[in-house]
Order: C-alpha cells, then structure tokens, then sequence
C-alpha cells in the first residue's frame, strides 16, 4: 500500500534538511542511514527532488543542496532586507561607478543572478535575485564558462545554445569558442549589446584557489550614457571586489 502523500513529503523535506547539514554532500547510503529510510526509499525521493533541481548529485556521486532553494533563498531574504558578505563589497563598487553591480552564479546552461546593487543613476539595469539569464551573451555568463572547469568549459561550448537576444549576439558557434578563449586570456569579458539593444556590461570572475569560477560580477550600463571605453574604467573596482569576494564567499 503507498504511503500517504503527506508523509512523503515530510520524508522529503526531512532529506532536504539532512543535505543542509552536510556542506560538502553525502552518499545515498548515508543519508538514508541518518534519515532511517530504506535505501529505496531515500534513493526515490532524491530522485523526485532532483527533477525540480531541489537536490544534486555531483561526480563523485555525492548528493548536495540543488540551487533552486538557494533561489527560494535569495528571493525570501532579498525581500526582507538581505545584508549577507557580498552586499557591501557589491555596494562599494557602485560607490565607485555610480552604476548598479551584478553578481551570479551558474546554474547548469544558465546563471542564477544572487546578489545586485543599485546604482545612483535614474535609468539603471537590474538583475533580481533568484531570477535566471543566459550564459552566452552576458559579461558574467562568458566569465563563468570561460574559467568553469575544462570538462564542463567544453560540454558549454558544445551544447550551449545560442540564440540572438541582442543585436550584436554572438550565435556562430566557432566565433563564441574564440570569445571565450579571449575572455579566458584576458580575465575579464565585455557584452556589447549582446543581451539587450543598448545595454553594455563589463564582467570578471570570483575565482576559487584552484582558479576556477565560482560567481561572477558585472557593472552595466545603457549605452547612451556610457561606452566601451568607460566600461575599462570599472575593470579595477570590479577586480578588487572580485579578490576579496573569492575569500570571504562559502564555497558551494
């Protein structure tokens, strides 16, 4: 006879709290050893989660928080006044600007915008936390594939999608591969009306020890109040933002 409906989403919700407790994953075998669930069981219901991205289970078969609750996450403490590590670093860049700063973290084929300070100017470009955006024809999407591990840096290139969202979207896959690499090389990215028509944005990467990606920040801007000159200009407050982001943020 099935379980009650009810109970198994208490069994669900009790596996959730388990992953939360344990920051750098756990196995199916002991996650439902401290659940006191079969095997079966446990195993089931990380499955029904990880279709809604609620759970995720890593290469070394480790099972961790998925970041659709970060986005629940982000949402419930943006709205109540959300003043974490990254905000004030996030706010001093904007002191420097005058224009809003973007920070995001990737999720699969997209970025998961996390953290946003407002700018000073009246016309300004926004990026809610929670909210999702593409990877290819952002200044922080390029930076998050661009020092994304190898493995995943090539399954990126090959499978993303590139779709034209802005007049100058790069959509040739050969063309994009080389953008990366450029962006790679130089350790900073430019979206040049890629995304949306007259918006420009400058992005860097928040690097882990091993130099991989872990987040990225942008400064943004319309493009009749600012150019791609003006965006280098950003490149320093960004970076030293980034640097001290990469020690203060959780490793996730």
């Amino acid at each position: 006879m099935p379980e009650p409906r009810d109970d198994m989403v208490r069994k669900a919700l009790c596996l959730l709290v388990l992953l939360g407790e344990a920051p750098r994953g756990t196995t199916l075998s002991e996650l439902a050893r401290r659940a006191g669930y079969p095997v079966s069981t446990t195993h089931r219901l990380l499955k029904s989660i990880a279709q809604e991205n609620f759970a995720a289970l890593d290469d070394e078969k480790r099972w961790h928080l998925g970041l659709r609750l970060f986005e629940l996450g982000q949402r419930v403490l943006h709205a109540r006044g959300f003043a974490a590590i990254a905000a004030p670093v996030l706010e001093k860049v904007t002191q420097q600007t005058g224009e809003p700063t973007l920070m995001s973290v990737r999720d699969g084929h997209d970025q998961v915008y996390v953290h946003y300070a407002e700018g000073t100017q009246q016309v300004q470009i926004t990026g809610e936390p929670g909210q999702r955006g593409p990877l290819h024809c952002t200044s922080m999407g390029k930076c998050l594939i661009a020092f994304a591990p190898p493995p995943q840096q090539e399954q990126l290139l090959a499978e993303l999608e590139l779709p034209a969202l802005g007049p100058k979207t790069i959509t040739d896959r050969d063309r994009f591969a080389e953008e990366i690499e450029r962006v790679r090389q130089q350790g900073y990215a430019i979206a040049d009306e890629e995304h949306e028509s007259g918006i420009l944005a400058i992005g860097v990467p928040v690097l882990s020890p091993a130099g991989h990606a872990v987040a990225a920040l942008s400064t943004a801007a319309p493009a009749f109040r600012s150019s791609l000159e003006q965006l280098h200009t950003f490149l320093d407050p960004l970076r030293r933002a980034a640097k001290e982001l990469a020690i203060g943020l959780p490793r996730r």
